[in-house]
């Protein structure tokens, strides 16, 4: 017997899900974007350091996780009930906010290694969280409330993303005095871990309004292979052609979206001299676009899959990415914040017209019994993209700076990688709901 979804409006499950989400990306922004800062060379309010930009470090430690652990997350998404997935990582995550409390109270004893471990295990969690909130989607929406609902997850993910970011650099602002030594000046962050304690906590509480859902596949037993692609999965996408160069359109946009967090962050500091908490606006900027974009690609779409707006939001990438390289010869500065600030939520924009109809593709395209193990396997790609981009970032570091560059150049690297996507990568609407073994058979 079939069960019965309730209406968008009335669905308990879903709003539960949308708190919890939101609640969850805001801790996870705040606590990276602080990261981030940090291991820009003289990011720490007044003080002035020389060294190299660690971003790409950091980028890196909190994408491990992803790669490491997707197979098992997907695996525990498919074998377990998914809503009891999602609230065992809001009571992981309550844990991982605790020890960033003290790994920033002993900074100046454990210097990096300490908040890097911290960020590690943030990236963990969040890697089991993933299949569990995107897989529960179609378990517990009406397949016509599908597309809205992803909107207003995406919408409302970035608007957390807006907020904890934004926060990150008012903390930093706040708490960091400049007169004290590098790491003594980190300490005081301690004060703010007590924030994301709480809402860590109050995720727990929002994530018990998600009814139980059902495991997909409650037999199904660990291989050896969940450590990395889980071979089952690896074959079903590499048979069903439209789902691998989805994914890997979605890679080549979360390489250059890791790329894009570290070159902004490092312009504002080094490049337009912001503060904390301006330099953080200048990212939340990004997110204002994406917000604004995932609202406004909702209400065009067509279709559940509308290739007119994914190809809009390309284009509308590359050339955003073309003009703020613009910054590289001529001077951040010289090219002024405000139009740095709206090409930024141009950017955002055009990411939300590209990436809604790809989620929406790799969650519906997969059959039932594989959501939850294609969803992890999506993000082991796209947070090897990620991890790539923190390696990219630093290579391009060092070379900007033996060619005497700044960071903003970066841009037009990541413009470049756009265009292959740009010109060869299509999606057929028709094929939402394909069969991979009949077009296999077909070619």
């Amino acid at each position: 017997m079939t069960e019965r979804k309730p209406p968008l409006p009335s669905n308990v499950s879903y709003w539960g899900l949308l708190a919890t989400q939101f609640l969850g990306a805001f801790n996870d922004n705040l606590f990276k974007q602080l990261m981030l800062l940090l291991s820009i060379p003289g990011a720490i309010a007044g003080v002035t350091e020389t060294g190299r930009d660690l971003q790409g470090i950091a980028t890196m430690v909190f994408g491990l996780p992803f790669v490491v652990a997707g197979g098992w997350a997907g695996y525990c998404g498919d074998r377990y009930s998914k809503s009891r997935v999602i609230f065992v990582s809001k009571i992981a995550e309550i844990v991982v906010m605790a020890l960033g409390l003290v790994a920033f109270w002993f900074a100046p004893q454990w210097g990096f290694i300490g908040l890097w471990t911290v960020l590690f295990l943030m990236g963990l969690q969040s890697t089991f969280f993933g299949p569990g909130k995107y897989g529960s989607l179609p378990e517990m929406l009406r397949p016509q409330d599908l597309a809205r609902g992803n909107g207003l997850i995406i919408t409302t993910t970035f608007l957390a993303i807006i907020f904890g970011t934004s926060s990150a650099g008012a903390l930093g602002d706040a708490l960091i005095d400049p007169t004290l030594p590098r790491f003594e000046a980190m300490r005081q962050l301690w004060k703010g871990s007590i924030l994301c304690i709480a809402i860590a906590v109050v995720g727990t509480v929002t994530s018990m309004f998600i009814r139980y859902l059902r495991p997909a596949e409650p037999g199904l037993q660990p291989t050896k292979d969940l450590w990395g692609v889980p071979k089952a999965t690896g074959q079903l996408m590499w048979r069903d052609r439209p789902l691998f160069w989805a994914l890997m359109a979605s890679c080549v946009f979360w390489l250059i979206a890791g790329m894009a967090m570290q070159a902004v962050n490092n312009m504002g500091v080094n490049e337009l001299e912001l503060s904390y908490t301006q330099t953080s606006l200048l990212v939340a900027i990004i997110s204002v676009g994406i917000a604004i974009g995932g609202g406004l690609g909702g209400y065009l779409s067509r279709s559940r899959v509308d290739t007119r707006i994914m190809m809009s939001g390309l284009w509308i990438i590359f050339l955003c990415l073309l003009v703020l390289g613009l910054a590289a010869p001529l001077g951040a500065q010289r090219l002024g914040v405000w139009p740095i600030r709206l090409l930024l939520v141009g950017l955002g924009i055009g990411a939300a017209f590209f990436s809604m109809p790809i989620q929406v593709f790799l969650q519906d395209r997969p059959p039932p019994e594989f959501k939850g193990r294609t969803i992890a396997v999506m993000n082991q790609a796209n947070f090897l993209a990620i991890v790539v981009s923190g390696i990219l970032f630093l290579s391009l570091v060092f070379l900007f700076d033996a060619c005497g560059w700044p960071a903003s150049a970066a841009f037009w690297v990541m413009a470049v990688l756009l265009l292959p996507v740009l010109i060869w990568f299509r999606i057929d609407p028709a094929e939402t709901h394909g069969d991979p073994t009949e077009e296999s058979e077909a070619a």
